[in-house]
């Protein structure tokens, strides 16, 4: 009898996401001279249609947030929430 060989080890680790599908490089060359030639509209601007007071608002508001939660935490209380996400993390639920 031969021997099997062995099963590679199982990944620790969290799967990666799948990438963003890129569109084609020529495609994306070929948009980006006509708009710098003003054959083709400009790519639309994200924020565009948003408040600019309630995007800064927002954004202030998720720089601190975490920081700020941690700060009325227990010890206690961040233990748990550190329990809790590394076994989330290693996939221990």
């Amino acid at each position: 009898m031969a021997k099997q060989p062995k099963k590679p080890a199982k990944a620790t680790s969290k799967p990666t996401k799948t990438p963003k599908v890129r569109s084609d490089v020529n495609t994306l060359a070929a948009r980006i001279v006509a708009e710098a030639t003003g054959e083709a509209p400009k790519t639309p601007d994200p924020d565009a249609g948003k408040d600019p007071a309630a995007v800064s608002l927002g954004r202030k508001g998720g720089l601190k947030g975490g920081k700020a939660r941690a700060a009325k935490m227990t010890k206690k209380e961040k233990t748990a929430a550190a329990k809790k996400a590394a076994a989330v993390r290693w996939g221990k639920v």
